[in-house]
């Protein structure tokens, strides 16, 4: 079970080593943007909304390595206080009974509507942006996709430390 675990690492670690690059390319192209608005008089809907694009693929491919690096907020009412055992129940709680269902709910209720996006190829936000908000949609289900497998993965770990003590 600890290879599966490491195995779903892996792939949350590569899509954020893919998807940190958009960091740099948000900043480049809302630099550019500026530019070309104040300086030459040019504006442009689809590089608007290209940094919406990235911004929001940024976040919702990169959710699951933030998960797995421990990077989510957390209200530690009890679990700051709490023994590694405590923590650990608490972990296991979490991921059973919130984040999993939450994941699961969101990825139901979400899939109508990208599946329906995708079968008209649903268009842009504005008029002259980027058409591909079905590829803007498809992120949700990713998104939660991530999410879960690293929860798997997490649950795996937490399970096998408390085996172990």
């Amino acid at each position: 079970m600890l290879g599966l675990a490491a195995a779903i690492d892996r792939i949350n670690r590569t899509v954020a080593g893919a998807v940190r690059w958009l960091a740099l390319m948000i900043v480049l192209v809302q630099f550019c943007i500026v530019i070309g608005r104040y300086v030459f008089g040019v504006n442009s809907i689809a590089a608007q909304e290209s940094v919406l694009y990235m911004h929001a693929t940024l976040f919702m491919l990169g959710a699951g390595y933030t998960l797995l690096v421990d990077q989510h907020v957390r209200v530690d009412v009890f679990y700051a206080k709490g023994s590694d055992k405590a923590r650990r129940r608490i972990d296991i709680l979490g991921h059973l009974f919130l984040l999993m269902p939450s994941m699961t709910a969101l990825l139901y209720w979400s899939w109508p509507s990208v599946r329906n996006s995708w079968a008209i190829l649903e268009g842009p936000i504005s008029v002259g942006g980027i058409e591909a908000v079905f590829l803007l949609k498809s992120l949700i289900p990713a998104f939660c996709i991530l999410i879960l497998l690293q929860s798997l993965s997490l649950l795996v770990r937490l399970c096998h430390e408390t085996a172990d003590t």
